[in-house]
């Protein structure tokens, strides 16, 4: 007798899961949430507004050492001075340097015209690291910056080879495609300004 009540209670039970269940199914019909995502993400003023804030993206840099010296001639002896220099030239885009429509949106194809691949940072050279080599001698401020324009000049032409830039520019590209596929387009065009 106790077995067919507790039966009687489970099938009551079930029932009544069931029963609630269907009423929960009828009464949310039609209300759902869809989650998803579209195919292509719009590129707006606001984004293109911030691509140009970030100012300069560095796509290379170079580091750089260069061995400076000179010789004074003298009645009795000459006296020398060697510096050692060392930098890092920062190559890559100025935003602030693009022209008006110079990204286009058509469907799924994004084409961008960029400015040309440069130096960024002007003062390269780490002036902390700088060591005399060797120094026999005296020496005014004035010699020493002679040797630090020439080492400047020296590290800007070993430091801004074509090699140098092409690679910036290829390391632009990639990065710049990368961004706008995962923002959904799928044909990307860049050209940078000669």
């Amino acid at each position: 007798m106790m077995t067919k009540i507790k039966i009687g209670i489970g099938i009551a039970v079930v029932a009544l899961i069931a029963a609630a269940l269907l009423w929960l199914k009828s009464a949310t019909k039609g209300d759902y949430v869809d989650f998803g995502a579209e195919d292509a993400i719009e590129v707006t003023p606001t984004q293109i507004q911030s691509m140009k804030a970030i100012g300069e993206w560095e796509f290379l840099s170079v580091s750089a050492e260069e061995l400076v010296d000179t010789v004074r001639k003298g009645l009795f002896k000459d006296d020398e001075l060697v510096r050692i220099y060392y930098g890092t030239l920062r190559l890559g885009l100025n935003m602030h340097q693009v022209e008006p429509g110079w990204i286009i949106v058509q469907g799924d194809t994004v084409t961008m015209t960029l400015p040309k691949i440069g130096l960024l940072d002007k003062d390269f050279i780490d002036e902390g690291r700088t060591k005399s080599f060797y120094e026999s001698g005296s020496w005014k401020p004035e010699d020493r910056e002679v040797l630090y324009k020439k080492a400047y000049r020296q590290m800007l032409a070993h430091g801004l080879t074509p090699e140098n830039l092409q690679a910036a520019e290829a390391n632009a590209s990639q990065q710049l495609r990368n961004m706008m596929q995962s923002m959904g387009y799928a044909n990307v065009k860049i050209t940078f300004k000669e």
